[in-house]
């Protein structure tokens, strides 16, 4: 089968040749959570955030936000392909992300607030053509690479997009969708050549040619992104997340209790992720957390247990980002080694609960106690993260989401009255904050079901919370099944045999 990679040079080079979430820890090792604020209180059921209200949020684009900082990191890398070494430092990468913006405007004659869909896989350029779009004031819809071409028209059908980016492996798949695409503009392929008899911009020359064009002033309050969700129940909608939503979330992980931007050297982390940027865990619980705080993201575009060994090898991070599956394979495979998982500091888990069982299985496996083991709670609609597990949470606490993340409300209310519950009974979770959507895209009903008139979102998973403000979810009441952490309607889950097709699809993103 095909390798969804990229070979050849990165751009860098073409330029210079023309000049979730929270510590488990050892109990010998627990200590009180001074930062906490002891004095909470439950209001009718609302449990406020023990975390508090978290910093003010900026009034900047998420483009903005995140590179803010990166001129301290100008020489340092930012992203690699861990399979082809391809591999951009803050200082390039920031200005491609410009370049691009100004071609796909001045160049490809996108205009502002339209759609760019991306049909990509995890590589370094996900970054610059994601990160352009969205400077330029457009909106980035992103869809599975393994969807099948119904699958991804329906999506970018539904979401009005204008232009298609892809690879070649794929760029055949995104010019038979693109004429089904009501005035559709163009398609960009990333390591691919131009070709005008089929309207198709090669990334590279694009970004070379020097286009020029003047960039709108972004609104925060616009959205940035629109991924797709199924929600509680029913086919994907178009989730609309604004730059004001992605942001906040963001400046709320930036909390004491929570935050763990360096390495012990007190320098920004290596990251290593397979996890798909086209999930909203892996946009912006992944790669804009980290770019934010200048680590180094390094990628790989489908996994293979060769892959990643040798990635752990030849990287050392000292950060991982994985879902249950992935910490099975780190814990019980014969070919890794405590050697292999030596340099890790924190590991980062999300999309499904992790088991008692499996930490204990990885603890054995890193024979260490000093490593960070993170979890927590989020969905799409929720720029992702609601909960996290503090860095200091007491070892009595295995199997929680954690506390509301700061300026994070959040509720439980009975699946049979609506009645608001207290401690320790199961219900539906509820949450409200500024990192909960817009709503969703051409669809009020849904809207409406799911976002109500006093700002709650209703969730779908059953939980309950305890006296400490610590959450646990129990159960789904929504209409959806997981496959390895990505949510899938059961409405188009018809059969045995599709279940079983998407588990393979899913299974070769992730690997196992």
């Amino acid at each position: 089968m095909s390798r969804l990679i990229l070979k050849g040079a990165p751009l860098v080079q073409s330029f210079q040749n023309c000049g979730f979430l929270s510590v488990i820890p050892n109990s010998s090792r627990f200590r009180k959570c001074n930062f906490l604020n002891q004095s909470k209180r439950f209001s009718s059921g609302v449990v406020q955030s023990p975390l508090g209200p978290g910093k003010k949020i900026p009034s900047v684009n998420l483009i903005e936000y995140i590179y803010q900082d990166s001129e301290k990191w100008v020489e340092e890398p930012a992203t690699t392909c861990a399979i082809s070494g391809r591999s951009y430092t803050y200082g390039m990468l920031r200005m491609l992300i410009n370049r691009c913006a100004q071609a796909l405007l001045g160049h490809c004659g996108m205009k502002p607030r339209e759609v760019v869909g991306l049909l990509l896989p995890n590589i370094p350029e996900f970054t610059i053509i994601c990160h352009g779009a969205i400077e330029a004031g457009l909106t980035v819809t992103f869809v599975n690479p393994l969807y099948t071409p119904d699958e991804i028209k329906r999506q970018f059908d539904n979401a009005g997009v204008k232009m298609i980016v892809t690879i070649p492996l794929l760029l055949e798949v995104a010019l038979t969708i693109a004429p089904h695409l009501a005035n559709y503009r163009s398609t960009v392929c990333i390591g691919g050549e131009d070709d005008p008899s089929k309207n198709v911009h090669g990334l590279q020359s694009l970004l070379m040619a020097g286009h020029e064009s003047e960039l709108p002033g972004l609104n925060p309050q616009e959205t940035a992104i629109l991924p797709y969700s199924s929600g509680t129940t029913g086919l994907p909608k178009g989730v609309m997340l604004s730059h004001y939503n992605l942001v906040a979330n963001l400046v709320q992980g930036d909390h004491p209790a929570l935050e763990d931007k360096f390495n012990r050297d007190g320098k920004p982390h290596t990251v290593l992720t397979v996890l798909p940027f086209f999930h909203i865990f892996g946009f912006n619980g992944i790669l804009n957390l980290s770019l934010r705080h200048g680590a180094h993201v390094v990628t790989i575009p489908r996994f293979t247990p060769e892959d990643y060994i040798k990635a752990l090898v030849q990287y050392k991070p000292t950060f991982v980002l994985v879902v249950p599956s992935l910490l099975l394979f780190l814990s019980t495979h014969p070919a890794v080694t405590k050697e292999h998982l030596s340099s890790l500091e924190a590991v980062q888990s999300g999309a499904a609960p992790l088991t008692e069982g499996l930490l204990q299985k990885f603890r054995q496996k890193i024979d260490r106690d000093d490593v960070l083991i993170r979890q927590g709670y989020g969905m799409t609609e929720t720029s992702p993260v609601t909960f996290c597990m503090p860095r200091l949470t007491p070892p009595s606490k295995i199997g929680t989401i954690g506390l509301p993340y700061p300026g994070t409300e959040a509720k439980v209310i009975s699946l049979t009255t609506g009645e608001t519950l207290g401690t320790h009974k199961s219900g539906e979770l509820l949450v409200r904050g500024p990192q909960v959507m817009m709503g969703y895209l051409n669809n009020e009903q849904a809207t409406a079901e799911t976002l109500d008139k006093d700002g709650w979102l209703h969730t779908g998973d059953v939980a309950y919370y305890d006296e400490d403000s610590y959450f646990y979810i129990v159960d789904r009441c929504k209409e959806l099944i997981k496959v390895k952490g990505n949510q899938v309607s059961a409405q188009i889950v018809y059969s045995l045999k599709y279940k079983l097709n998407l588990a393979r699809k899913y299974s070769f993103l992730i690997g196992y």
